[in-house]
């Protein structure tokens, strides 16, 4: 079996264990945007209260956020973790939209999703992961999420090599898969279903895993 063929496998495989997952949970663009920065090392338990805190007061919109200090907003999302850095990112975003697409998520998204990616890596405190995130799930874009449970799962599975980097795993998914937004968000958010029940970073529970015949009789 190749490994494109396996990759493939893994996903029937989770999915038929899993069902559906339903991410990403937001009711607009902007607000998938925020869930991106804000969820970078936390839980979404976390997120979805420093959302909330902004929905609260009405502040899902860039013009909004613009009229935010970095410290006012801060404090909205302190249940997040690292919020002065992460109320800087928000900030970096807005002025980015402001400067690049006159405010508009609209056009943002119309860019060339190369260009876009890009862009967005250009941002102080955006990386590959916060960037994919946001083309995927903003802007419903067909761009494959790579996060530590995605290296994990690989790697145990002899799917990648130790020293793999972030756009190698990127492109054996983007290489195997068809290029459709709805599957690379579905399979992103089985890996890190899998991650959390049995993949779990010091003691695996191999045994009941959906993949746990793999890689040798899948």
């Amino acid at each position: 079996m190749t490994i494109s063929e396996r990759i493939n496998k893994i996903y029937r495989l989770l999915y038929k264990r899993y069902g559906p997952q339903g991410w990403w949970p937001g009711d607009t663009q902007l607000e998938y945007i925020l869930g991106a920065i804000l969820t970078q090392n936390t839980s979404w338990k976390n997120v979805e209260k420093a959302i909330n805190n902004l929905k609260k007061s009405n502040l899902i919109s860039i013009d909004k956020l613009k009229l935010l200090t970095t410290d006012e907003l801060a404090q909205l999302i302190r249940s997040s973790g690292y919020y002065n850095q992460k109320a800087l990112k928000i900030k970096n975003f807005v002025t980015f939209i402001t400067e690049n697409y006159n405010d508009s998520l609209e056009n943002m998204f119309d860019e060339d999703i190369h260009v876009l990616r890009n862009n967005l890596l250009n941002i102080k405190g955006i990386g590959p992961e916060t960037a994919d995130c946001i083309i995927l799930y903003g802007g419903n874009k067909a761009i494959f999420v790579i996060d530590t449970y995605t290296y994990r799962v690989l790697s145990r599975h002899g799917l990648v090599p130790e020293q793999t980097s972030y756009n190698e795993m990127q492109e054996l998914f983007m290489d195997s898969l068809n290029d459709d937004p709805q599957i690379f968000n579905e399979y992103h958010a089985l890996l890190v279903k899998v991650g959390k029940e049995h993949c779990k970073k010091r003691s695996p529970i191999c045994a009941g895993c959906p993949l746990e015949k793999d890689p040798h009789t899948v």
